[in-house]
């Protein structure tokens, strides 16, 4: 665990707070996902977005994952013939389709979730201590307001 000290300048202590925080989120990521097999890809990020997002046609899943339309289209077809998506008529525009989870993709994204969560149980278990745990639970509290002020 890295200990810093708070530099005088707020705004370079701001910066490199922040710079500490990315590479510490990402290498977590990254462990997780790479110990539990569940690597990020094109697939998993768009099946992803549809478990949180819900149903959307191929030109805003390509704009959310900020692919073009046409890389967005191939994915999609891999994720229909792997039986993840299903397609349904787009009722607000007849030339497209409108893509959701099918059973099995959100069962897949329930299983991916929980293993990696089970993983970090794990991990928060055996490598914590109770007065540590705490300090978690107020970061993550600090992490979910520093994403509702990012996405205002």
């Amino acid at each position: 665990m890295t200990t810093r000290k708070l530099q005088d300048d707020p705004v370079s202590d701001a910066l490199a707070l922040a710079e500490e925080l990315r590479r510490a989120i990402g290498t977590f990521v990254r462990a997780i996902r790479e110990e539990t097999a569940t690597e990020r890809s094109a697939q998993s990020e768009t099946l992803g977005l549809l478990a949180r997002e819900g149903a959307m046609n191929v030109a805003a899943l390509a704009q959310r994952r900020r692919v073009t339309h046409q890389t967005m289209r191939v994915v999609v077809a891999q994720l229909v013939a792997d039986g993840l998506v299903e397609r349904s008529a787009d009722s607000a525009d007849r030339r497209s389709w409108q893509l959701s989870l099918s059973r099995a993709g959100r069962a897949q994204v329930l299983r991916d979730r929980g293993t990696r969560a089970a993983r970090i149980g794990t991990l928060i278990g055996t490598t914590l201590s109770v007065a540590e745990r705490k300090q978690l639970r107020t970061a993550i509290g600090l992490l979910e307001r520093l994403s509702a002020a990012a996405v205002e």
